[in-house]
């Protein structure tokens, strides 16, 4: 166990939709502990009950990481973050026993972009309970293609697998009552949202956390290999992530581009699908990104240099 006066330690925070996950890093880039706690979005911050959410994650956290020593700066991301409230950094640093000038909170794929490129040096499409395509320049710039929220798009997130099989076995319900029986996707779906009744669906999309919503992507991966459209659907969201890495080709010209995240390792169709849609001089490579331990060690490096934005 780390002794709580080492000043040496830096705190990193990964904050998704489905958990956030911490770590702490010592001066030499070690890392000394970790864990996780409920999953986060900026979206918490706008109703009351989201905020008390937040505050009682980021409570359960600052507990947890304390055990093992006072961190002297905290580099945190924030799924959905754009800079637009100071009060999670007040929370964090109240709950942690720090100023405030010693947390740093920034969108979560720019601290997940440095654990897999150099600025400048790549792409990284990043597929969660979203997606989105990442590039920061030489110049520091963040640039971005997709990430626009569940709502609105992230083809080939968790979410958005979710959304298509639910669309996919209730437009066929529409048609032929009772088909989801000769379906083993709707199977597996009924059998994460509790039963086969719409009323279930209705109120596993419209009173679930987005990430809850996300995990339904598993049950229709699992059924991928015996269910011709749950194999469309994960084939379709290969093709969305490559599109959102080929817009920032032609944006910026070709670089590596980097896969990572929990709902590109669902399947194997995903990948492949995005590989075959990708241009073929883009070169793609997988990366098991661990945003927390890259973000803790900003956060370490920068332990004496306060007011300095470690992420």
């Amino acid at each position: 166990m780390i002794n709580k006066t080492d000043s040496g330690l830096g705190l990193g925070i990964d904050a998704g939709g489905t958990q956030t996950r911490w770590a702490l890093a010592g001066a030499d880039g070690d890392i000394v502990a970790e864990g996780s706690v409920a999953g986060l979005s900026a979206l918490h911050m706008n109703s009351a009950s989201g905020q008390a959410a937040m505050q009682a994650t980021f409570a359960a956290l600052a507990q947890a990481a304390l055990v093992h020593g006072q961190p002297q700066r905290v580099c945190a991301g924030l799924t959905g973050f754009g800079g637009d409230s100071a009060l999670p950094v007040q929370w964090l640093a109240a709950l942690l026993g720090m100023k405030t000038d010693s947390v740093t909170i920034s969108n979560d794929v720019e601290i997940a972009y440095l654990d897999a490129f150099q600025p400048g040096a790549g792409y990284l499409v990043y597929a969660g309970t979203g997606s989105i395509a990442a590039y920061i320049d030489p110049q520091g710039a963040f640039h971005r293609a997709g990430g626009r929220g569940v709502g609105l798009d992230d083809g080939g997130g968790g979410y958005w697998i979710a959304r298509e099989a639910l669309r996919h076995i209730w437009r066929r319900e529409d048609e032929a009552p009772d088909a989801w029986r000769d379906s083993p996707m709707a199977h597996a779906v009924f059998d994460h949202v509790g039963g086969s009744d719409w009323s279930y669906s209705r109120q596993f999309m419209y009173g679930s956390e987005r990430g809850v919503i996300g995990q339904l992507a598993l049950a229709v991966a699992a059924s991928a290999d015996q269910d011709p459209a749950a194999h469309a659907i994960l084939r379709q969201a290969g093709q969305e992530l490559a599109r959102i890495a080929m817009a920032l080709v032609a944006r910026f010209g070709v670089r590596p581009v980097a896969l990572s995240g929990r709902a590109a390792t669902l399947h194997a169709l995903i990948e492949q699908a995005m590989r075959a849609t990708l241009a073929p001089h883009v070169p793609l490579q997988r990366h098991t990104v661990q945003p927390h331990y890259a973000a803790a060690r900003l956060a370490a490096r920068h332990r004496l240099a306060p007011g300095e934005s470690p992420c």
